[in-house]
């Protein structure tokens, strides 16, 4: 894997930074160090290195982190809220400003299941900084396609130009030194930063603080307008507001069941559950038609309902008007609340956004207002009793231009990252439905449509155009399925790749009934689906797939798989498989365990402690505490350390445990029966980088569109398993 993306570009253009910055440091009031670590994927070893060892971390005030998530596109800001005048300042100085605060709101939810090393500076030194990444083409992310012929040599200078002017800014600045030390010290009384892009051009930076003033200005603005309207218009409004509220729903059910419905379709379909991955313009036709014409149709209907309730209103109202000019009246106010029903759900978004400080929120408050601002100038009367007239075009022109220029270009991006990140979706492999990841694209594809088509849907209804439009939706949803059953758009080709991984087994924890470790080559994927075409090419290799050999690899589990045992005693020794022995068990006031962890050839593994049996834990090598006793973290019943040392690091280890105080001693009392027997009390798994024969073989004949994947809990091409039982 050449690592072109992530991240031998952001070396690259560092190295050019220090050029440059060693030719222009004049009237620097502020040193900038540049820091090229490894262990990045490791576990952030080298930061936490660099932050707790190095000498010049004592002198780090401002961290600024360089990343990939792909191997191209714009580098944007995606983490930094807690430094809003270190987010002004690079919008202010860096000539293609780009970043998106939802980006950092994912991040920080949990949705994107990563860290950087922006997070060891932030949680071990209490420093702020900023966190840059390329996000296009992700689905090549850790896999053979991060390479150079498909980096985008204006993606580096665009990074590159963006940081040289913001170092040189910030090294030549009096006011960064104070700011720095003062966000450190906790003292700014500033809140987290907001800030967007407007097409790489601008950027929009303000506080917390003062969006919650502005949100709340405009939520009750917004209620006291709608209060006022309500009460001029009477109960036949009150009811006409309730119909259009019907609308919004029905838009929502009507959309989101045909969307799930094909997601649910493509897996019997398609020979991916995820076809779109090499071609993520496909979700248009898969997802998006079904959203629009669900999205239509359910308004169609509260459409119908609001003509109906308007038909008897009108009959009281004006009853002299001929038949056809009621009828014109009738359907021009329908089309009116339709429109105005976008207010509605906007509104609703930016309440709940605006209680929980979410930092998107602005795309409710923009999507609110402009529209409501030009309805209101091109629309609205003051009078109840003056009839409807049908809505203008420069009223929608007007009302999306703005939210429409600050946020398509964001979402488009934000579903090619979704799709690529499908590429790897899986962390244990087939512990999730095949179509799970088209139903979250499903239900990603039906909310932008009902919250940002909502406006424009509103004028189809009179305008004409329902047929054509759903004709339309209906031939590009066939064209699209069809597309994908016949194969015409592989899910992946030469350049997007399955991620797949290849590890030769030998496990020693007995779980098999015998003594002696078992062999066996696991052929296993995190991209959904089947691997089925995989094992057709590996013709000879006997290789069985299914779900009914559970692998655990310690920091994941391999739910499905596939595996093979023929010619695979070759290419390891029985002498390089780990150890856990007990060398004292004692008890005084609570039970205390010494386990010696010998982990043989192997610098990285990755060890289990069963936090149900175990209360704390201390962790040494060569008599150095590495791991103190204290609060120890758990995850399905589990803390998981993992280590990964260079070739000299040591093998030999000390783990001291605490057990849980209503444990047992064995002499004193007879475990329970075949459960307690058979429950593991620690698990190893040591990762060799080696390529047995077999393995080898397996490689060579993988297919094309296949990629080995890698992260810091997947496992080398040889693993070896052990496992210590709690009734040792």
């Amino acid at each position: 894997m050449e690592g072109a993306g992530d991240c031998s570009s952001c070396v690259g253009v560092m190295l050019e930074l220090a050029r440059g910055i060693s030719q222009w440091a004049h009237g620097f009031k502020n040193g900038v160090i540049f820091v090229f670590n490894t262990g990045e994927e490791e576990g952030l070893n080298g930061a936490h290195s660099f932050i707790t060892q190095h000498p010049w971390s004592r002198a780090i005030r401002f961290v600024i982190d360089l990343e990939a998530m792909g191997i191209g596109g714009k580098s944007s800001l995606f983490q930094g809220g807690s430094a809003p005048w270190a987010i002004e300042t690079f919008a202010k100085v860096a000539k293609y400003p780009s970043g998106q605060i939802i980006a950092q709101d994912l991040f920080l939810s949990g949705a994107v299941k990563s860290a950087t090393d922006l997070q060891v500076y932030q949680e071990v030194a209490g420093l702020s900084g900023l966190d840059f990444a390329y996000s296009d083409a992700t689905a090549v992310y850790h896999t053979k396609n991060d390479k150079l012929k498909l980096l985008k040599p204006g993606s580096l200078q665009h990074l590159g130009e963006n940081m040289l002017a913001f170092l040189l800014h910030t090294a030549r600045s009096s006011r960064f030194q104070k700011e720095a030390e003062v966000e450190r010290e906790g003292g700014t009384g500033q809140t987290q930063a907001i800030y967007f892009d407007v097409l790489g051009k601008y950027m929009v930076v303000y506080t917390q603080r003062f969006a919650s003033m502005l949100h709340n200005s405009v939520i009750l603005q917004s209620l006291l307008i709608w209060i006022t309207s309500l009460l001029m218009g009477g109960y036949p409004g009150a009811i006409s507001f309730g119909l259009s509220c019907l609308s919004i729903v029905l838009m929502w059910i009507f959309s989101l069941s045909l969307t799930i419905l094909v997601a649910f379709i493509i897996p019997l379909m398609s020979t991916s559950p995820v076809p779109y991955i090499a071609y993520p313009w496909l979700v248009i036709g898969l997802f998006g038609a079904p959203a629009i014409l669900g999205a239509l149709t359910g308004q169609h209907v509260g459409f119908f309902f609001l003509k109906k309730y308007l038909r008897h209103v009108y009959k009281k109202r004006v009853p002299r008007l001929s038949h056809n000019v009621q009828e014109n009246l009738i359907e021009w106010e329908a089309e009116r609340w339709l429109f105005k029903s976008g207010f509605i759900q906007w509104l609703i978004l930016l309440v709940v956004g605006n209680f929980f400080k979410v930092g998107s929120s602005f795309l409710a408050l923009i999507w609110l207002v402009s529209p409501a601002f030009a309805y209101g100038l091109m629309e609205a009367t003051l009078s109840p009793s003056r009839l409807p007239k049908q809505l203008k075009i420069i009223t929608l022109i007007l009302g999306l231009a703005m939210p429409v220029l600050v946020s398509a270009g964001m979402i488009i991006r934000l579903v090619g990252t979704i799709i690529g990140v499908f590429a790897r979706f899986e962390r244990s492999p087939g512990s999730a439905p095949d179509w799970l990841g088209s139903l979250i694209v499903a239900i990603f594809s039906a909310a932008v449509v009902c919250l940002m088509l909502v406006y424009l849907l509103s004028y189809i209804h009179l305008s004409g155009a329902k047929g054509l439009v759903i004709f339309a939706m209906c031939t590009l949803l066939a064209l699209t399925l069809t597309a994908v059953s016949s194969g015409i758009f592989p899910a992946f080709t030469e350049d997007i790749s399955r991620a797949v991984n290849v590890v030769h087994v030998v496990d020693a924890t007995g779980r098999y009934g015998n003594q002696d470790p078992a062999s066996f080559v696991s052929l296993f994927s995190a991209t959904p689906g089947k691997l089925t075409k995989e094992v057709e090419n590996l013709k000879n290799e006997e290789f069985a797939c299914g779900k009914n050999k559970t692998l655990d690899f310690v920091t994941f589990t391999v739910n499905y798989g596939c595996w093979s045992s023929k010619d695979s005693n070759n290419g390891w020794s029985k002498l390089d498989i780990p150890e856990l022995h007990v060398e004292s068990d004692s008890m005084s006031d609570i039970r205390k365990t010494r386990v010696l962890i010998d982990t043989k050839l192997a610098t990285r593994w990755s060890l289990a402690v069963n936090r149900e049996e175990i209360s704390d834990f201390t962790f040494e090598v060569d008599s150095e505490e590495l791991v103190p006793s204290g609060h120890k973290s758990m995850v399905d019943g589990w803390h998981i350390i993992q280590f990964s040392g260079g070739k000299n690091s040591p093998t030999k280890f000390h783990l001291n445990l605490f057990w849980s105080t209503n444990t047992i001693h064995p002499s004193q009392k007879a475990y329970k029966q075949a459960e307690d027997t058979a429950s593991l009390l620690l698990k190893l798994r040591t990762d060799v980088n080696m390529v047995t024969p077999k393995v080898e073989r397996v490689l060579q004949k993988l297919p094309h569109w296949c990629s080995l994947f890698g992260k810091s809990t997947s496992p080398y091409t040889l693993a070896f398993l052990t496992a210590l039982p709690v009734q040792f």
